[in-house]
C-alpha cells in the first residue's frame, strides 16, 4: 500500500548574523590609484593569492581569494600580543562610486571553520575614510549570537579593525604584514 506524504511548507530562517560597521579615516588620495591597488591580482601585504584552480567552486569568477593570517589583538590598547588564525579573505571587483570606490569583502577560517565567525560585506572608500560594513555569523546560530553579544563580539570587532587598518595602511603606502594595534 502506498501512502501519500503531505507537503509541508518550507520555512527558511536567515542565518543568525550581527551587523558590523567600522570606519578608518585616511588622507584623501587618488581614487583611481587606490582602486588599482585594491584590484591587483597579487596583494602581498594582505597574503598569498590562492590559485583559481584550487580556490574551490564556491568562489565566483570575479572574486580573488587570499590566504591570510588574520590578527586578533589581545587588547585594544598598545599591546603587541596578537593571536593569528589562518583564513581566506575574498575580494570582489573594484567598482567606482561617487568620491571613491567599493568592493565586496569576506573572510572565513581556513581550518576548523565551524568554530569561527564568517564575515561578508563591503569595503567602501569615501573622500576621507575607508568603511567596512557587513554581517558576520558567529558559530552556533542563535545561541552563538547571544554568546557573541555577551562576550565574543570583542574578538570579531578587533579582527575587523585589524583587517581595516591593514587595508588603510596599504592605501596609505605602508605595506607591512602586520596592521598597527594602536
Amino acid at each position: 500500500m502506498c501512502t501519500m506524504l503531505e507537503a509541508q511548507s518550507l520555512s527558511l530562517v536567515p542565518p543568525a548574523t550581527v551587523h558590523l560597521r567600522l570606519a578608518q579615516r585616511i588622507a584623501a588620495r587618488d581614487p583611481g590609484g587606490e582602486a588599482a591597488v585594491m584590484g591587483a591580482a597579487e596583494l602581498p601585504w594582505l597574503g598569498d593569492a590562492v590559485d583559481r584552480a584550487t580556490a574551490g567552486c564556491d568562489v565566483p569568477a570575479d572574486v580573488r581569494r587570499f590566504q591570510v593570517d588574520l590578527g586578533l589583538p589581545a587588547s585594544s590598547g598598545g599591546s603587541r600580543l596578537v593571536f593569528r588564525k589562518a583564513a581566506y579573505v575574498d575580494l570582489g571587483r573594484v567598482e567606482p562610486v561617487p568620491d571613491g570606490w567599493r568592493l565586496s569583502i569576506g573572510w572565513r577560517a581556513a581550518s576548523l571553520a565551524p568554530l569561527f565567525p564568517v564575515f561578508a560585506g563591503q569595503l567602501t572608500r569615501t573622500a576621507d575614510a575607508v568603511v567596512l560594513e557587513g554581517e558576520y555569523a558567529p558559530p552556533g546560530g542563535e545561541l552563538g549570537v547571544a554568546v557573541d553579544r555577551a562576550l565574543l563580539n570583542i574578538a570579531a570587532r578587533r579582527t575587523a579593525v585589524w583587517v581595516l587598518r591593514l587595508i588603510a595602511d596599504a592605501l596609505d603606502g605602508k605595506t607591512s604584514h602586520t596592521a598597527p594595534l594602536d
